[in-house]
């Protein structure tokens, strides 16, 4: 006893996408009636059916069932030859199994998918493209690219003239398209263009031949100067004119009417010499009659600039000793006059050691070290009175000479005071 099964045709050919038949004869040759149930097994099984799914049978009788083949038109079928097996499976006596086996031939399709990326590029002259191909076929497939702009303004370069791909495989190809020249100045100039993708046709009959695919790109080429640029320049160059034109001019012309203002003014007040003339020499003024001035007592100061009825007044002590000994300086307001001191002046020259005493009259000013300073000053804002017949003092004691600028030490110390104010007329 056993079961036998067969399919009428061992080999079956059908294309993607489309269907086939085939009929599959089962004979029950047991005592029994049997039911029997189907299984494809193998690459066919998910696109394949058993119609009708379970067959029952008499004893030596027989039945067929048809087997329906679709495969789906996808690179995941790959074109040639693919086994089929059917397990015929008793349902009674399992241990009487079969599988019947036989040859599918799945033909070839090409379909090819692809785009450019990016479609559009900026630039001065070049632009870096992507050609990107998708073989949604099930046999290999060779693609020729050729690119193309029809005004004949770029030029290509492609990584691959020709690349292979394998069923359901996708690949970038590098494009670069080149301008022939540059473009300096202007509006943007847009240049289009074309990538031919062509299909190899192999083995695939012309009906599966997949047709050409068709690309469009743009090279958008910017000019070497921006408008902006060019605007700039135009008010750069605007104001150029501007400036030789009216406003350079205008300057000169104003500096020179104020030059000739000044130098008309400076020969009015005599500082120039008048066109067509010589200057005026200045009249010597008749000299003034100086008072006359009692004769100085020794130590006395010299008076400068005294003017009978007031003004400035610069009076210099010097003071000068024998050897380490005391010595004084004085200058005496002149009879009718009133003295402010305003500054106050002493210079230690030598570096002596010893002390200036400083008085106005019965008034001590100041009493100072000598070895404390070479140049000090004094300046009041409020002015120091000293009146008529009123004495004005520098003493010194002298300590131990000191060594002037020649390197050698003094024998003498030496002092200087200048006493600087205003000189007035006493008020009656």
């Amino acid at each position: 006893m056993s079961t036998s099964a067969e399919l009428e045709s061992t080999t079956i050919a059908v294309a993607p996408g489309g269907e086939a038949t085939a009929v599959l004869a089962v004979r029950n040759d047991t005592d029994i009636v049997e039911a029997y149930e189907f299984e494809v097994v193998g690459e066919c099984a998910s696109w394949t059916v058993v119609e009708p799914a379970r067959l029952s049978l008499y004893p030596g009788t027989r039945g067929t069932v048809t087997l329906r083949l679709r495969p789906p038109r996808s690179p995941e079928v790959p074109a040639g030859e693919v086994p089929l097996a059917v397990r015929v499976l008793p349902v009674e006596r399992p241990e009487l199994v079969t599988v019947p086996e036989g040859t599918v031939h799945i033909g070839p399709f090409q379909m090819l998918r692809g785009w450019l990326a990016p479609q559009r590029r900026r630039g001065w002259r070049s632009g870096r493209f992507w050609v990107v191909l998708h073989n949604q076929g099930n046999t290999p497939l060779a693609v020729g690219l050729e690119p193309a702009d029809p005004a004949e303004e770029l030029k290509f370069r492609l990584d691959e003239q020709q690349p292979a791909l394998e069923p359901g495989e996708q690949r970038e190809v590098r494009l670069r398209a080149r301008a022939r020249k540059l473009h300096w100045f202007g509006k943007p100039p847009s240049k289009p263009f074309t990538v031919t993708a062509a299909p190899d046709a192999g083995e695939v009959s012309e009906h599966e031949l997949a047709p050409p695919e068709q690309f469009d790109g743009e090279l958008h080429q910017i000019p070497i100067f921006p408008k902006w640029l060019l605007a700039l320049l135009a008010l750069l160059l605007a104001l150029l004119l501007l400036w030789f034109t009216l406003v350079r001019p205008q300057v000169q012309r104003s500096a020179k009417e104020a030059a000739e203002e000044q130098a008309r003014e400076m020969a009015a007040a005599g500082e120039l010499v008048p066109p067509g003339g010589q200057p005026e020499e200045p009249q010597p003024e008749p000299p003034k009659p100086q008072p006359e001035t009692p004769p100085k007592q020794p130590g006395e100061g010299d008076a400068l600039n005294t003017t009978p009825g007031g003004g400035q007044e610069s009076v210099t002590l010097p003071v000068v000793t024998d050897g380490a000994d005391n010595a004084a300086g004085t200058w005496t307001v002149p009879e009718g006059k009133v003295f402010f001191a305003t500054d106050l002046v002493v210079a230690n020259n030598q570096g002596d050691e010893g002390v200036l005493t400083i008085s106005f009259g019965d008034r001590l000013i100041t009493r100072i070290a000598l070895e404390t300073f070479r140049n000090q000053d004094y300046h009041w804002v409020t002015p120091i009175q000293v009146s008529a017949g009123e004495r004005i003092t520098a003493a010194v004691t002298c300590a131990r000479p000191g060594t002037p600028a020649t390197g050698q030490q003094a024998t003498q110390c030496s002092e200087l005071l200048n006493v600087a104010g205003v000189l007035r007329n006493a008020q009656p």
